[in-house]
């Protein structure tokens, strides 16, 4: 429901089929031509090839219809706008000169008349040109211009008597549009021409088509020059006068049949060979391949080989990296066990620690050492006497200078703020590997006892006979 099918009638009126409109023969004598967005996809050199192509394409009055992100660029003269915002172009006669279209088949459509036509308006003419002209419109043979496979690139003349496209989907092959007795020659002449880089005649052959058939010479010659088509051959068709039959007796006439059949057996006979010859040029050819594939195997197994050791060597020195990862992982396991039993040691003596370098910057400290010095976890690698604290002790500096000099251990009794008293203690930092980074400081809390010693020689001073 609500969808719709084209009618049969109509299907059969349209021909589908692939088409590469940059590699592909054009289409010709098209009322109009629907070309949507894929120009947008193409370079600007290609886009100024097929706009010209487009309008070889169209007959006169012919529509272009374009994407909206698509233009004619400046080819102005070649098209007019009917609805320059929907991209609709009418196509312009040539009012200056022949359109030169780069496409890779140009079959020359036009009568005598029209090339008269446009050759008159030619500007630059000359008596060369319209001679080299005239002689290719009138005497010159009928041609096609094929590469090796016999797909066709050019066509000269009217070769309808000879070549017909086959029904279906297009197919520019020679081998394929080759009319009843051609194809068969065809066959085997091309390839013998370009095998042998010699022209191949062959006299006297019956083409047939159009319900009548035609005696022709056909003749395939090599491209040499120039080198752009080195590796193409040029068919040549050229017609012969039929013979008039003339009145034979009996014994001429089974001589000529004798004549025709040792004719046909040398021809056969000569195809025969010529196959023999291509067979055993495919066989070296085939030989030659195997033997590349052979040597490229053998490259493939000796890389393969050798991602094999490198596999293996990868999986060993991943498990070594396991290993020395666990022994990390340990080490990491085992120095953060101890650590933590550093922290729980230090906190369990309640005794303030400061751990210097040997410049006299923050290394370390506990967290009782944050009540004597105003220290707080930023303040790490900043040096100690910029810290403020509560210690009535200028000579600190100094003596820590000095335990790092002479490597001897400082103790004083130092007071400090609120009537506090601490032990103060400089030791050296040595390292396990005996090297001396810096200095321990440690902060005993001895007020209680200072404040015994205290009253204890008060009492002492209020009975003097004791």
């Amino acid at each position: 429901a609500g969808r719709y099918r084209v009618s049969q009638e109509v299907r059969q009126m349209v021909v589908f089929a692939p088409h590469n409109v940059t590699m592909d023969p054009p289409f010709t004598r098209l009322d109009i031509l629907t070309c949507r967005n894929l120009l947008i996809y193409l370079g600007p050199g290609l886009q100024k090839k097929l706009v010209p192509l487009f309008h070889y394409s169209l007959k006169p009055g012919g529509i272009l219809f374009l994407g909206n992100a698509e233009s004619i660029g400046g080819f102005g003269e070649l098209f007019s706008p009917c609805d320059a915002k929907a991209r609709i172009y009418r196509r312009e006669p040539l009012v200056t000169k022949p359109l030169d279209v780069e496409s890779p088949i140009l079959i020359p459509a036009q009568t005598a008349n029209t090339n008269a036509s446009l050759t008159l308006t030619m500007p630059n003419a000359n008596l060369q040109t319209l001679a080299d002209q005239l002689l290719l419109q009138k005497f010159a043979p009928a041609a096609v211009l094929t590469n090796a496979e016999g797909d066709v690139i050019f066509i000269n003349g009217r070769t309808g008597k000879y070549l017909e496209p086959p029904a279906g989907k297009a197919n520019w092959n020679i081998h394929a549009m080759a009319r009843e007795g051609l194809r068969e020659e065809l066959i085997f002449a091309l390839p013998k021409a370009l095998r042998t880089a010699e022209t191949v005649v062959i006299h006297d052959l019956k083409v047939g088509g159009n319900d009548e058939t035609h005696t022709i010479d056909l003749t395939v010659h090599p491209v040499r020059e120039p080198a752009l088509l080195q590796g193409m051959a040029m068919i040549i068709f050229t017609d012969v006068a039929a013979a008039k039959p003339k009145h034979r007796t009996a014994k001429q006439t089974t001589d000529a049949r004798v004549l025709e059949l040792e004719q046909a057996l040398l021809k056969a006979s000569e195809e025969a060979q010529s196959f023999r010859e291509e067979m055993q040029t495919w066989h070296e050819e085939l030989k030659s391949t195997n033997e590349e594939l052979q040597s490229t195997n053998e490259e493939l197994q000796s890389t393969n080989e050798e991602l094999t050791t490198s596999k293996e060597e990868t999986q060993s020195l991943n498990e070594e990296l396991q290993m020395v990862n666990a022994e990390l992982q340990s080490k990491v396991d085992e120095l953060s066990a101890t650590s933590s039993d550093m922290k729980n040691l230090m906190d369990s003596t309640d005794i303030a620690t400061v751990f210097l370098d040997n410049a006299l910057q923050v290394r370390r400290f506990t967290s009782q050492a944050t009540h004597i010095f105003k220290l707080i976890p930023g303040d790490v690698g900043r040096p100690l006497s910029d810290i403020a604290h509560d210690l009535d002790y200028p000579g600190f500096q100094d003596d820590a200078q000095e335990v790092l000099r002479t490597l001897v251990f400082s103790e004083k009794e130092i007071a400090g703020r609120k009537g506090r008293w601490f032990l103060v203690r400089i030791m050296p930092y040595r390292t396990l590997e005996n090297v001396i980074d810096g200095v321990v400081i440690t902060f005993i809390d001895i007020s209680e006892a200072k404040h015994l010693e205290a009253e204890l020689r008060a009492v002492r001073a209020g009975n003097p006979e004791n």
